[in-house]
């Protein structure tokens, strides 16, 4: 798949850095926030191996203070342009806000990745104006609203109902079929049992005929199952994006790049010894 200047083969695994660079994200609030400490952390997520860097000036964890768009604006673009002169990478673009989208992908983004899968007012004509991939991932809610008692009636055929429509209006606006990538949307308006379904029935996305991305990193579910704090979520998090690289899933997001770049080569080796 070509994501602006760069293409990446997707039959093997791919790890996507994040840098959030906002003053609450629910792992790493604050770290990233100036533009020193953010370069720093590309250079390292970079030479430990990762394919992307995602870079995302709005806090989605639940209950996240809204952001305005001059706010994003500022927050965003001054290191989309720094990473593009400085590195030889693919940006990623974490954002719902039009605005932020057409911006970014001027300064040289490669791929558009919206948790609310293009539906704020304008996004989706924003996003086929760029001729970029996307990633269209699943929430029921918003990010204010999103955890208060989740309900479905069929959790893994909503999900998919819901995705199956984002794909035929982005086709209907002019984004093609073979540049959209799904996202489950783990800990978007879902239980820890709704969460744990979905990573278990990842094929059933990958039957939709496109890539998928997991973003599991560091979330609640992982520490619900161990009982532990954000900063002890590493193994968690690397058994969770195992599962779903053994049942198809290609790009995972991700904090901790090497460790994770470490485990899909190994696993990709054993996967082709066995095809040998």
């Amino acid at each position: 798949m070509v994501f602006g200047d760069k293409s990446l083969d997707l039959s093997l695994p791919r790890v996507m850095g994040i840098l959030n660079v906002t003053p609450d994200s629910f792992s790493d609030g604050g770290k990233h926030n100036s533009f020193d400490a953010a370069m720093r952390q590309v250079e390292s997520m970079i030479a430990d191996g990762a394919d992307f860097i995602d870079v995302g000036g709005e806090s989605t964890r639940p209950g996240a203070a809204v952001v305005g768009e001059q706010e994003e604006l500022d927050r965003v673009l001054p290191v989309v342009e720094a990473i593009k002169q400085r590195f030889d990478t693919i940006v990623s673009v974490d954002t719902s806000t039009p605005s932020v989208i057409t911006g970014s992908a001027s300064l040289g983004a490669g791929f558009i990745n919206d948790v609310r899968a293009l539906e704020r007012d304008g996004a989706l004509a924003a996003a086929a104006a760029t001729g970029l991939p996307v990633c269209l991932m699943h929430m029921r809610g918003t990010p204010q609203t999103m955890q208060e008692s989740p309900a479905y009636e069929d959790l893994v055929l909503d999900v998919e109902r819901y995705l199956i429509e984002r794909i035929e209006a982005c086709v209907a606006n002019g984004i093609q079929k073979e540049q959209i990538i799904l996202d489950p949307g783990i800990g978007f308006g879902k239980t820890l049992v709704h969460n744990t379904t979905l990573l278990k029935h990842t094929e059933r996305l990958l039957a939709l005929g496109h890539e998928v991305l997991i973003g599991v990193s560091r979330k609640t579910m992982i520490g619900d199952i161990l009982g532990v704090p954000v900063s002890e979520r590493l193994f968690g998090t690397m058994g969770a994006n195992a599962s779903t690289y053994q049942k198809g899933a290609r790009i995972f997001r991700v904090h901790d790049v090497k460790p994770h770049v470490d485990m899909l080569k190994v696993m990709h080796q054993i996967e082709e010894s066995n095809n040998a």
